[in-house]
């Protein structure tokens, strides 16, 4: 494989496990030394052990604690060269029954925490003159999810490709990219879990894909390993769908 991050740092937070764990391997196959970041440290202590990486015990939605972690990573190895922003939580609530507590909780981690890791790492790649930023957006930010609702989580991902949108001409000058990835249903430990606990919601989530399946983490890993290279030099704002057709279809 073609290690196109070579003596780069790159950082990814919710990297213990799932999609955020493929992005880390990937990252780390191609020769960048990755800094995962999580709140569940025996995970993420073996997932930095396992790709030969660091880790860094981190809340994506304190913003102090995202400043923090922001110089020290840069302090410490002298650069960041990419950073992916997939920590994020999910829910499933009925708009007329979610509660303001959910609402804040889902909008402070999924949108308000990538835009301050957007700024914080920003600050150190605006410095550098260089550096990437890929977001995790998903395709319930551009479409009205069914028959699963989450209003919070929706208007987040939407939110998380606007800000793709508008940092990446905000810093385009100073040669720093932003980028989002808008992933499908992806194979994870809770997917896996609905699909043996109620097959005919997978069923019916499998109609909705024109592939009729769900996406690998590691199709996903992909997508953001280009567009955090330099494959991808001329590529900022754009929101990569990767989802099997299903926003086409």
């Amino acid at each position: 494989m073609t290690e196109r991050f070579t003596d780069q740092v790159a950082v990814v937070t919710g990297a213990a496990q799932g999609i955020g764990l493929a992005i880390a391997e990937r990252l780390a196959s191609e020769g960048a030394h990755v800094v995962i970041t999580d709140l569940n440290d025996d995970a993420g202590r073996a997932a930095a052990d396992r790709i030969g990486g660091t880790y860094r015990h981190l809340d994506s939605g304190d913003s102090s604690a995202i400043a923090d972690a922001a110089r020290a990573i840069a302090t410490e190895h002298g650069r960041i060269d990419v950073l992916v922003n997939n920590a994020g939580v999910a829910h499933d609530d009925a708009s007329l029954e979610l509660s303001d507590e959910t609402w804040a909780k889902v909008i402070g981690l999924d949108l308000s925490g990538v835009f301050f890791a957007c700024r914080e790492f920003g600050r150190v790649m605006v410095d550098q003159g260089r550096g990437s930023i890929v977001n995790i957006s998903s395709i319930s930010g551009v479409l009205g999810t069914n028959p699963d609702v989450h209003a919070a989580y929706d208007a987040a991902k939407a939110g998380v490709a606007q800000l793709a949108r508008t940092l990446g001409v905000e810093w385009a000058q100073h040669g720093v990219r932003v980028n989002a990835v808008a992933p499908t249903r992806t194979r994870t430990p809770i997917l896996d879990q609905v699909a043996s606990e109620d097959p005919g919601q997978m069923d019916e989530w499998m109609r909705q894909v024109p592939m009729r399946r769900l996406l690998e983490p590691e199709e996903i890993a992909s997508a953001v390993a280009f567009l955090a290279s330099g494959d991808a030099s001329g590529v900022t704002g754009h929101t990569l769908m990767v989802d099997g057709g299903h926003t086409v279809s």
